[in-house]
This record gives structure tokens, C-alpha cells and sequence, in this order.
């Protein structure tokens, strides 16, 4: 299963990303590629615990539910996020990238002891869900942007 911790599922997803320019247009959704990076780029941050967010009381934080929706069910295009996830505006592109690309390396190096936060949806997760999840996000962004 690809996951962040493993360097070739990263750095493909780094190379989709040095396709994507600021004016690539979306498939689905709203989000411009500036809003989405800045998206990613705060969801890595709300999960090495730099940006808190507030826990919400939905089914998918318990088995079996919430393995199948880390794990292996497909993402649906515009699913709601965290509103703490969507509030920064984006800085400069390449600035922008930057810092996603360094926060990329950063949560696929985190070493076995970090104390992860609670994901506002899931709840309590491993490292592996971690792993996987910080994935799959970024790769259903990267497909929304078909990079």
C-alpha cells in the first residue's frame, strides 16, 4: 500500500506535482491549484500537529468504517474537509510548493514515537493510517488537477 513513509510513492508524487502550474484548472470541485496546495500543504501541518482542529463525532472514527475510508474505498470528488483546512490564502507558487515539498519529506521521516493528533474525521490513527491517508490525500488532489 503506498504510503508517505516509503520514498518512491513520495517521490512520484512529487514529480505530479512539478507538473501542476498555478494555472492548471480543476476537474472537479472548486479549488484553484494555489487554494489546494495551500490545502495539502495545511493538512500535512494539521497532521504533524501544528494546526489543531476540532474533532467531529462521525461514524467513520470507528472499525470497520474507518478502515475502509483510510484503507482501500475510493475518494468521492468534494467530500468536506476541516474548515480549519481551508482558511489560509495562498502565498507566492513557488513558495507555495516549496513549502509542500519539505512538509512531504518531513511527515514521510517522522520517526515511530511521534504522538500523532487526532484526525477530525477519523479520530485516533497509527502511523501506518498516517502514512497511507497523507497518500491518498495528496494523490486525489494531485487527480483532481490530473497530475
Amino acid at each position: 500500500m503506498k504510503s508517505l513513509y516509503h520514498d518512491d510513492p513520495r517521490r512520484e508524487l512529487k514529480e505530479r506535482l512539478a507538473r501542476l502550474t498555478a494555472d492548471t484548472k480543476p476537474q472537479w470541485w472548486k479549488f484553484d491549484a494555489p487554494k489546494m496546495v495551500v490545502h495539502c500543504t495545511d493538512a500535512l501541518r494539521m497532521a504533524l500537529g501544528r494546526i489543531p482542529t476540532k474533532s467531529k463525532n462521525l461514524p467513520v472514527r470507528h472499525a470497520p468504517l474507518k478502515q475502509l475510508f483510510v484503507y482501500w474505498l475510493p475518494w468521492p470528488k468534494g467530500v468536506p474537509t476541516a474548515p480549519e483546512l481551508l482558511q489560509r490564502s495562498p502565498a507566492e507558487w513557488d513558495a507555495e510548493l516549496a513549502v509542500l515539498l519539505e512538509l512531504m519529506d518531513e511527515a514521510g521521516s517522522v520517526p515511530r514515537d511521534f504522538e500523532w493528533p487526532e484526525h477530525p474525521a477519523f479520530g485516533r490513527m497509527s502511523r501506518r493510517a498516517w502514512g497511507v491517508l497523507g497518500y491518498r490525500h495528496l494523490d486525489h488532489h494531485f487527480r483532481q488537477f490530473g497530475v
